[in-house]
């Protein structure tokens, strides 16, 4: 059966989406057309180029994590820049190792931009904020003047990638110069189930690493400190959530993830297998209740 997947955004935690992938595609599920958000961006696009469950377990438990974190190199020869150079790019890391990552794996099935892809098959959250609103890609590439069957689909996900502050946000200009600043899709929409439900052609199944919407503790606010975390877990949370019903909350498969940070590139082997056990699991668990009510 012909699926469209959604995939959230949770840096490191979204390894554990390749548990979850292998039990659909063990299940007879196949992706038709994909969405994701930062992380889920990561994995959408490597689906769309054709990576299988145990493509994907390969690439994510083998890969170096750490490599991602290229600082600029003024930094590393002149430390006392450090916090100048933080305060023009606006973030720690450069991100080009992510984005050259990402168009290596791509390259190798034949995959550069857009239009290597069909129309459709693929969908990128990123922040504009400079314009301060979502930014879908490839769809919205033409607000800017630019042709999205030329646009790097590795750019789109290092836009969609961005964490503001840990890594610089990417820079686009449209036709008339205006610079626009990018970054994580995260900060506004990092669970972009409604992007297929109102055209609903087939199932449409997303992968979300959080716990049950009604299982979601309330944010505990006494001073300025506590409102800063819960500031940006409603940020991330709050804008997505309105779109999901009952209804669509039957269609998600919730992977809790409380041991690990978005940002801890440091995980070992055996990490990262355990996160893959976790989808395992949720999976399992959601295909067994899916199939009593479809």
């Amino acid at each position: 059966m012909e699926i469209d997947g959604v995939f959230s955004g949770g840096g490191m935690k979204a390894i554990a989406f390749v548990g979850a992938i292998e039990v659909m595609e063990q299940e007879g599920y196949k992706f038709k057309n994909v969405a994701g958000t930062s992380a889920g961006a990561i994995i959408s696009a490597l689906l769309v180029a054709g990576f299988k469950a145990k493509d994907l377990h390969q690439i994510l438990t083998e890969v170096d994590f750490k490599k991602f974190m290229d600082r600029p190199q003024t930094i590393t020869l002149f430390p006392f820049l450090k916090w100048a150079s933080f305060y023009w790019k606006m973030g720690m890391f450069k991100g080009d190792a992510l984005e050259n990552w990402m168009g290596d794996l791509l390259k190798k099935r034949g995959i550069a931009t857009f239009g290597d892809i069909e129309d459709g098959t693929l969908k990128i959250i990123a922040s504009d904020l400079t314009r301060g609103r979502i930014m879908i890609l490839p769809d919205d590439l033409e607000q800017y003047g630019l042709n999205k069957d030329q646009f790097s689909i590795a750019k789109a996900v290092r836009m969609s990638a961005s964490i503001p502050y840990f890594f610089e946000p990417v820079k686009i200009y449209d036709r008339s110069g205006m610079k626009s600043v990018i970054v994580d899709g995260a900060v506004l929409s990092n669970f972009p189930i409604w992007l297929f439900e109102e055209k609903k052609k087939r199932p449409v199944i997303g992968f979300r690493l959080s716990p049950q919407l009604e299982n979601i503790p309330p944010n505990i606010i006494n001073n300025a400190v506590d409102m800063f975390p819960a500031l940006i877990e409603t940020m991330l949370h709050s804008h997505d959530n309105r779109y999901i019903s009952k209804k669509v909350a039957e269609q998600i498969i919730f992977i809790p993830i409380d041991t690990v940070r978005a940002t801890e590139f440091n995980l070992s082997r055996k990490e990262k297998k355990q996160l893959v056990e976790i989808g395992r699991k949720r999976a399992h668990e959601f295909i067994q209740k899916w199939k009593g009510f479809q």
